[in-house]
C-alpha cells in the first residue's frame, strides 16, 4: 500500500530549539525532506544554491506570485520569501513528506494552500524565563534578546492555531514527541491510497 505524503511545518519562538529539532528529525528519518524556499536576498557564505534556498531576483518573485506558484509567501526585513507549490506537491504525489520551517502566519497560507496535506506542531519553550536564558546564552545582545522575546510572545500567542504542541524542556523528549507525531499522521487513513 503506497500513501500521500504530508506537509510538517515545525514553527516556534527564536531560542525554542527548532533549529536543532528540524535537524535531528532530518538526520534520523529518510523519508523526510527540507522543503527549499526561495528568497530575493543576497547568498550568504557557505550557502549553497537548491540546497539552503532558490536566490532569485525580486521580479522573478513577483511573477511567481501573479502565477500562484508558491504556496505561501512573506516580505521579511525587506527580502521575500517563499515556498514553490510544483516540488511540493510533486514530493506528496510521490509519498514523500517535506518539512517547512515557517513561522505561524506561513503555516496560515500552506494550510489554506494544502488544506489536509498540512500538519503543523508548534515548539513551545518551558517557559519565557527558559527561553530568556537560552537567547542570553547563545550570544544575542540585551537589544537583540528584548527584541526576540517581544516577538517570541506575539509567536507563543498562535500556539493554538496549530494541531500540535510540543514543549522542548528535554531535547530527546521534544525530537521522540516529533517522531511519534510523524509517525501517527503518516498512519491516518486519509493518507492511505
Amino acid at each position: 500500500m503506497s500513501r500521500r505524503g504530508l506537509c510538517l511545518v515545525l514553527a516556534a519562538p527564536s531560542g525554542a530549539g527548532k533549529t536543532t529539532l528540524s535537524r535531528l528529525l532530518l538526520e534520523q528519518d529518510d523519508e523526510l525532506n527540507l522543503s527549499v524556499s526561495v528568497t530575493t536576498r543576497a547568498r550568504r557564505l557557505g550557502e549553497k544554491e537548491g540546497k539552503h534556498y532558490h536566490f532569485i531576483t525580486q521580479e522573478r518573485f513577483d511573477e511567481m506570485v501573479e502565477a500562484n506558484e508558491l504556496l505561501e509567501y512573506a516580505r521579511v526585513f525587506g527580502r521575500s520569501y517563499g515556498t514553490p507549490r510544483a516540488p511540493v506537491e510533486g514530493a506528496l504525489t510521490m509519498g514523500q513528506d517535506v518539512m517547512f520551517d515557517i513561522d505561524w502566519q506561513g503555516f496560515r497560507q500552506l494550510r489554506a494552500s494544502m488544506g489536509g496535506d498540512v500538519v503543523g506542531v508548534f515548539i513551545k519553550p518551558p517557559s519565557l524565563e527558559v527561553l530568556r536564558h537560552r537567547l542570553t546564552k547563545r550570544g544575542d545582545t540585551p537589544e537583540q534578546v528584548e527584541a526576540r522575546m517581544e516577538h517570541a510572545e506575539a509567536e507563543i500567542s498562535h500556539a493554538g492555531e496549530f494541531d500540535y504542541i510540543v514543549e522542548n524542556h528535554d531535547l530527546d523528549v521534544a525530537l521522540a514527541d516529533l517522531r511519534a507525531i510523524l509517525r501517527a499522521c503518516r498512519l491516518e487513513t486519509k493518507r492511505q491510497l
